[in-house]
């Protein structure tokens, strides 16, 4: 990124940290709560405590250094409110708790705001000077400064999640800078601060061992065994056993690392979250809906034998299938881990350096989102904010990403279901989704059309989705027998594009050429 670039980034960067202070009163979810808990239980208690402290329904379920993080939040706190920290108020929200909190996610999106700057580094500008919409790496940082899933799930929803993606970004930019040792410190911070990013492990530890630790490949490209080194893979093991020594290590010493881990990986949560990710599981569940009505209609099932929950109770939590088989967690284990298997395969056999990497750990991101236990939806933005790289230097990535983003982010309309809300999440997401198709189809305009005729007319549909779940079903009599139906219609909806972007991913991974790699 040129110097004379700086000043549109921090234009960008000052801008949206402002619109941000003004959803500061704004709706918020019971996640909030969770992290208001989270600052009662790290400032009150000993650390002995905090992984068994159950007084809330929210209890400590990050790993350790973000409990850390917290506890370091605390410290602030106490001066706005200090009645925030005790961890008998539940649902505390004083005006001066709500501020802190606001500001504390504002705040902490400076690590965001700095890796998206060194991810505007890594594209490589065209020669010649042309308008600003035609440089790639100011298209960039508005994909990712002004993310509109961001905005909604950390300003609006509220959560952390620009902070920890700011982590994810700076390690994929020191890898696109060859900075390798620096990239996986960076990503082992990241893991112990919240272990979802285990879906990318299997990209970074593929890459790593295969185009760090082997430093020469043979003149066919295969690899040269006897470039192996073993001093590479100490200092790669001593980077993420150190991280995890200072993570887990006062807690392993405590002898509570068995109790740490039930908190971390509740497989008793059930299949789905309580409002269905658009993944296989969702059509997977539809399917299964289906077949009971059928089935109870042709007389081939009794109604009163069926699971309440599989014929009436909407989206819940424990979901037991009435007709299809019910999917256990180690069905979905090995689901994942098939899905991932070709993308890992491919940069081991054929490295295509550090653009493989992305790509790889894009598919990682996608198949464990489609086939993982109890998926949140908003685990799409660990796809589609990476993918924003690729966006700008390649058509064919450019057409995914409008894909996958307009689906993804349209799935998280139902986080915000207050009707104030409503005119926000319509006003941003078409601000970003217009700037994204307008913007990319100028990059590359010389290489024809970004997306398809059926690709563009799947897209329009979701304006009828739209329309017809948050104007006509609030008006209509259904709302009241079958409150579930939206949410049901926007999962399935979205989870067709959501595949479709992951199997056109896959493609563009498994036919690319072996050619120099644009993002070095």
């Amino acid at each position: 990124m040129a110097a004379d670039s700086c000043s549109w980034f921090s234009a960008l960067a000052v801008g949206v940290s402002l619109l941000k202070c003004f959803f500061i009163s704004a709706y918020r979810s019971t996640d909030f709560e969770v992290h208001r808990n989270w600052l009662a239980i790290t400032h009150s208690l000993p650390v002995s405590r905090w992984y068994y402290e159950n007084t809330s329904e929210w209890t400590l379920d990050y790993p350790p250094l973000f409990a850390w993080f917290e506890f370091g939040l605390s410290q602030v706190a106490r001066s706005f409110d200090a009645n925030m920290l005790q961890v008998e108020n539940l649902n505390y929200a004083s005006p001066a708790t709500v501020l802190f909190q606001r500001l504390s996610v504002i705040v902490t999106d400076v690590v965001f705001i700095y890796a998206a700057r060194e991810c505007c580094r890594c594209v490589r500008e065209p020669k010649g000077s042309r308008d600003i919409l035609s440089q790639p790496s100011f298209v960039l940082a508005v994909l990712l400064l002004w993310n509109f899933g961001l905005l909604l799930v950390d300003h609006i929803h509220f959560q952390y999640n620009g902070f920890l993606f700011g982590f994810l970004l700076l390690s994929v930019a020191k890898h696109l800078q060859s900075q390798h040792l620096q990239g996986a410190l960076l990503f082992a911070f990241l893991l112990n601060l919240k272990h979802i990013y285990l879906y990318v492990a299997p990209a970074y530890g593929v890459y790593l061992l295969r185009s760090y630790c082997f430093t020469q490949d043979n003149k066919d490209g295969s690899i040269r065994w006897s470039s192996f080194s073993l001093l590479r893979l100490l200092a790669l093991g001593a980077i993420v056993t150190s991280v995890c020594a200072l993570s887990f290590g006062p807690f392993i010493a405590m002898g509570q690392l068995p109790q740490v881990l039930s908190r971390l990986f509740p497989f008793k949560r059930g299949l789905c979250h309580a409002y269905w990710a658009p993944n296989i599981w969702a059509l997977y569940n539809v399917l299964d809906k289906t077949l009971a009505v059928i089935g109870v209609r042709l007389k081939l099932l009794k109604e009163a034998e069926l699971p309440l929950a599989s014929m009436t109770g909407g989206l819940v939590q424990e979901f037991e299938h009435s007709v299809l088989p019910s999917v256990t967690p180690t069905v979905t284990l090995v689901c994942t881990l098939l899905s991932i298997l070709p993308a890992a395969a491919s940069i081991w056999l054929r490295p295509c350096g550090a653009r493989g990497f992305l790509r790889c750990l894009l598919l990682c991101a996608l198949g464990s989102f489609m086939f993982g236990w109890h998926v949140h939806e908003k685990a799409i933005l660990i796809a589609i904010l990476p993918l924003s790289i690729l966006a700008v230097e390649n058509r064919e990535d450019a057409g995914i990403f409008l894909i996958l983003t307009t689906t993804g982010h349209y799935s998280l309309f139902p986080l915000l279901f207050t009707p104030a809300e409503l005119p926000f999440k319509v006003v941003l997401m078409l601000m970003f989704s217009i700037f994204s198709f307008t913007a990319l189809r100028k990059l590359h305009s010389a290489q024809g059309f970004l997306l398809h005729p059926l690709e563009v007319i799947y897209l329009l549909g979701l304006v009828a989705v739209a329309i017809a779940c948050e104007v006509v079903f609030p008006l209509s009599p259904w709302q009241q027998r079958l409150p579930f139906l939206p949410l049901l219609v926007t999962s399935v909806y979205c989870a067709m594009g959501v595949c479709y972007a992951f199997l056109r991913l896959y493609a563009s991974l498994l036919l690319q050429r072996e050619d120099k790699p644009k993002l070095l």
